[in-house]
């Protein structure tokens, strides 16, 4: 079996699982925000539901509307804190506390190899890269959940992505994501697990990692996974505070397709309107003018992004009429920015600094666009009218790229700027 079907066996009472079985599965983690738990909520007491199965289990985190920016989304708020006391859930996390919720899981060791996690977001994917089944479902999905503690799922193929080769200078695992979908295309991995192996992966910290998974749902997959190694150890050694287990894939595992990556021929990627698979080399980007660069989110808001585009704005101003914000994926993460000088930096180039918050990703708040503006952003989705307005654009890219583009006021790559290797 591969990491995947092995996972997903071990949550059931099967010996074995193979692709294209219907099982019901236990889960290890149910997660909602403020805009999905409320819906799942009323389903959960529409079904006569009193207690959640495990209070332990069940994790709620108010991060897309937070701080409330207005009514509705404080009442959505509410319903997830008064819910959260109800139950009396261990892992609710208000606004001082809290983060991006894709972010702060693996942060604070709530998801550990070998689990098995479902949230009411797509992209809950993100915890492949601990080597955990985790993926995105409905709120009535994680309704059920909450109320048994089990999903059904069917069972599905996996994609092998061999990756080899060293990275060129200011590559990073968005880069890698980017290039992967623009070759496969948004239904090319459709219902399927995209698993990454290979040399390159050695060289690919927790975060890039963390990047890469995060987005395999813009291929249409099912979940996105990593086998456990050293660099995923030393990461979840000093969170867990429970026991996990590591999984592999067995050598004589069938996939459904094999797909090999010679990341050395890569350059800085960027996903043109409106689709993630419209992706292009920095090279071929043309004279692109933009009006906003976000720099954070559940895809690139660690600290290791906010490094790169730190070291990249530092001494530098950001373009005349062109706004910089800037959005750490958690409080831990704020707090380590400050104690590194980062925050200096982004505030002398004229960057904004914005709570932790998916707000501006989905067009919500902190950073909406307006009509016939661009924007550069760390995030993973471009479709039409995603930051807001239907008439704006969006362009995906890493935070080097960001960060260069911020002070040329145009889409551009590191390299482009004076003093900076390409």
């Amino acid at each position: 079996m591969t990491i995947t079907e092995k996972i997903l066996c071990k949550h059931t009472d099967l010996e074995e699982v193979h692709p294209g079985m219907l099982i019901n599965a236990k889960v290890d983690i149910a997660l909602g925000n403020d805009i999905t738990a409320p819906i799942a909520i009323n389903e959960f007491r529409k079904a006569g539901g009193t207690r959640v199965f495990d209070r332990d289990k069940v994790v709620l985190v108010p991060d897309h509307f937070t701080p409330n920016k207005d009514i509705d989304s404080a009442q959505q708020c509410k319903v997830v804190r008064e819910f959260a006391q109800e139950q009396g859930l261990t892992h609710y996390y208000e606004v001082g506390e809290a983060g991006i919720e894709h972010a702060l899981l693996p942060e604070q060791g709530i998801v550990l190899p070998g689990d098995l996690v479902i949230g009411a977001d797509s992209h809950t994917c993100t915890y492949g890269a601990l080597g955990a089944f985790a993926t995105g479902v409905g709120s009535t999905d994680l309704a059920a959940a909450m109320l048994t503690g089990e999903v059904w799922f069917r069972v599905p193929e996996t994609i092998k992505i061999v990756l080899y080769g060293r990275m060129q200078k200011w590559v990073s695992g968005k880069d890698i994501i980017l290039y992967i979908i623009g070759r496969i295309g948004v239904d090319g991995a459709l219902y399927k697990a995209m698993e990454f192996i290979g040399e390159a992966v050695g060289h690919l910290g927790m975060a890039d990692r963390l990047t890469i998974a995060n987005m395999v749902i813009e291929a249409g997959a099912k979940n996105g996974i990593f086998i456990p190694d050293a660099i995923t150890e030393a990461y979840v050694r000093e969170r867990a505070k429970r026991s996990y287990t590591n999984f592999t894939s067995d050598s004589d595992a069938l996939y459904a397709d094999m797909i090999d990556i010679d990341v050395s021929t890569i350059e800085p990627q960027v996903a043109f309107p409106h689709i993630p698979s419209n992706v292009r080399g920095i090279s071929q980007a043309g004279n692109v003018k933009i009006d906003q660069v976000l720099i954070g989110s559940c895809t690139n808001g660690r600290i290791e992004d906010l490094r790169v585009a730190a070291g990249i704005l530092r001494g530098r101003k950001v373009a005349p009429y062109v706004r910089l914000i800037i959005m750490p994926a958690t409080q831990e993460i704020y707090k380590m920015a400050l104690r590194e000088g980062l925050m200096e930096i982004f505030i002398d180039a004229r960057g904004v600094i914005s709570p932790p918050s998916c707000g501006a990703c989905l067009g919500g708040h902190m950073g909406v666009l307006a009509d016939g503006e661009r924007a550069v952003s760390t995030t993973n989705r471009n479709f039409v009218g995603r930051m807001g307005h239907p008439g704006s654009e969006v362009y995906l890219a890493s935070p080097a790229v960001a960060a260069a583009s911020a002070v040329l006021g145009r889409v551009a790559g590191p390299g482009e700027l004076p003093g900076i290797g390409g």
